[in-house]
C-alpha cells in the first residue's frame, strides 16, 4: 500500500512501513491516512504475504529480506522507517546492515522480535527458549501438514496475556494460505546475531514501543533495546497487546507523526544530513 508521490517539485520525505507476520502493507492504512499530503508513505507486503504471497523464492535471513525489498525502497532522499514485530527486525536490518543506512532519518519500531538479543545474558535465555520452543513446534505443525494448528500455536503465543479472541472465518483462512512463511521467519530470527552492538550503532532518532500485555520475551527485547540505542525514546502501553500497532493505531500513529517532525527538525540542522540526503 503506497501513497501516491506528491507533485512535482513538492519536496516531502518516505515512511517506510513493514507489517507484522502473516499481515500485509494494508495494516498501515490508518497510517498513510494519518501521513496526509506531508509524506510519501510506502507500505510494502513483505515476502510470502499480500500480493507477493506466491513469492517463489522465500527469505531464509532477515538480510534477505531486506534485500527483497530494495525495489520497494528505491525512492531517493531521506527515509523513517517503522517496522512492527517481524517487519520491526526487518527495519533494525535496513537501519544498520543494508545500504539504505545511510538514508535513515528516524527509526520507529514497535515490539520487534529479535529473539537472540536474548541470549546475551543468562536471566534472559529462557524466555529465548520459549520461543524456540514455539518454533519448532509450528516446524512440526507444518511439516506435519496440520496448518490450523500451526496458525493457532502462535497466535496463542502472540496473544500474550490478552483474553481469547475468535478469529473471523475469512481472516483465519487466509492466515492458513500464509502460515508456511512462518518456518521461514523462525529460521531467519534464529539466524541474527550481534544485535545488541547493532542496535548500539544506531545513530538516529528512535521511537521504541512495546505493550504490557505483550508476551513477555518481546517486553524484555523492548527493554535490552532501551538500554543500548544512544538516541531512543521508549513508549511502554500496560494495557496494550502485540497488536498494539493495529489496536492503538490512533494514538501510535500520532507518536510516530510527532517522532518524524522532530528528527527532520534535528536533520535540517544538521550538515551531516543535508550532504547525504540525495544520496
Amino acid at each position: 500500500m503506497n501513497r501516491p508521490l506528491p507533485p512535482e517539485g513538492k519536496a516531502i520525505t518516505t515512511i517506510v512501513a513493514l507489517h507484522c507476520s502473516l499481515g500485509s502493507g494494508r495494516q498501515w492504512a490508518r497510517l498513510v491516512e494519518d501521513a496526509g499530503a506531508r509524506h510519501h508513505v510506502i507500505a510494502p507486503d513483505i515476502s510470502g504475504y499480500g500480493a507477493r504471497q506466491n513469492a517463489i523464492e522465500l527469505p531464509k535471513t532477515v538480510a534477505q529480506e531486506a534485500e527483497l525489498l530494495s525495489d520497494a525502497l528505491a525512492a531517493t532522499g531521506p527515509i523513517h522507517l517503522v517496522g512492527h514485530s517481524y517487519g520491526g527486525a526487518i527495519a533494525l536490518n535496513l537501519a544498520t546492515a543494508s545500504p539504505l543506512a545511510k538514508r535513515v532519518l528516524s527509526l520507529t519500531l514497535i515490539e520487534p522480535v529479535l529473539p537472540t538479543m536474548l541470549l546475551e545474558h543468562a536471566m534472559d535465555r529462557p524466555l529465548y527458549e520459549q520461543f524456540f520452543r514455539l518454533g519448532h513446534k509450528v516446524f512440526l505443525d507444518l511439516w506435519n501438514d496440520v496448518p490450523g494448528e500451526a496458525l493457532d500455536r502462535f497466535l496463542d503465543y502472540w496473544r500474550g496475556s490478552e483474553p481469547p479472541e475468535e478469529l473471523p472465518a475469512k481472516m483465519r483462512a487466509r492466515m492458513i494460505e500464509q502460515v508456511q512463511k512462518l518456518a521461514y521467519e523462525f529460521t531467519a530470527l534464529f539466524a541474527e546475531d550481534n544485535i545488541a552492538s547493532a542496535a548500539a550503532s544506531i545513530d538516529v532518532p528512535t521511537l521504541l514501543y512495546s505493550g504490557g500485555l505483550s508476551p513477555a520475551m518481546t517486553q524484555r527485547i523492548a527493554s535490552r533495546l532501551a538500554s543500548v540505542v544512544p538516541r531512543i525514546d521508549a513508549r511502554h502501553l500496560p494495557s496494550a497487546g502485540h497488536m498494539l500497532a493495529i489496536s492503538h493505531a490512533e494514538a501510535i500513529n500520532a507518536e510516530i507523526l510527532n517522532h518524524i517532525a522532530a528528527a527532520e527538525q534535528a536533520a535540517n540542522r544538521s550538515p551531516r544530513m543535508r550532504s547525504s540526503s540525495g544520496g
